[in-house]
């Protein structure tokens, strides 16, 4: 095998294609020197490729609307597939996650392998931040903090004695 090299900058990326692009336009036999230099200038050219330009998996959700918008399928078929077409709506809004049960029925009957199905992908409410809740109107932020803070009950003013039925009556009972 002569003349191979890493293939490490753009110049030796360019040459690697030019010097592989001979192999296309006159395969070399199997099991030849020719062969094995093409087959490893191949991997050299992916693993340069791989390292600069990575094309990352989609997640499920896109793979299941590719085949819709290429009128592969219909969401009408994927209703089917799942039971339910709220199910569908709810599964391609991203509200609701895939379960097993659905990537199984989903990898049976479109033959989508179930690698790509049961990736973890965002939903609707991880990609957009949810909204405050427990804000009541009339409280300021401060108050509720104040309060949250607050270890014992907080009394309007000084604390009233209490009264007692002994307390409470004049004279005394003598015998």
């Amino acid at each position: 095998m002569d003349n191979i090299r890493p293939v490490e900058t753009k110049a030796d990326y360019d040459w690697a294609l030019e010097e592989v692009g001979r192999y296309f336009e006159h395969e070399p036999a199997l099991g030849t020197p020719d062969a094995a230099r093409f087959s490893v200038l191949l991997v050299l050219i992916g693993h340069y490729e791989n390292r600069h330009w990575r094309i990352e998996a989609p997640d499920p959700v896109s793979v299941i609307k590719y085949f819709i918008d290429q009128k592969i399928r219909t969401q009408s078929e994927l209703a089917e597939v799942f039971g339910s077409r709220s199910r569908a709506s709810e599964v391609l809004r991203r509200k609701r996650p895939l379960t097993l049960d659905m990537v199984r029925a989903l990898g049976k009957s479109w033959r989508l392998p179930a690698d790509v199905l049961v990736q973890a992908y965002p939903l609707d409410d991880e990609v957009r931040p949810a909204k405050k809740k427990g804000r009541r109107l009339g409280r300021h932020p401060s108050t509720v903090k104040a309060i949250k803070e607050r270890k014992t009950p907080r009394t309007s003013g000084p604390a009233a004695p209490r009264m007692t039925k002994a307390a409470g009556r004049s004279g005394s009972r003598s015998g």
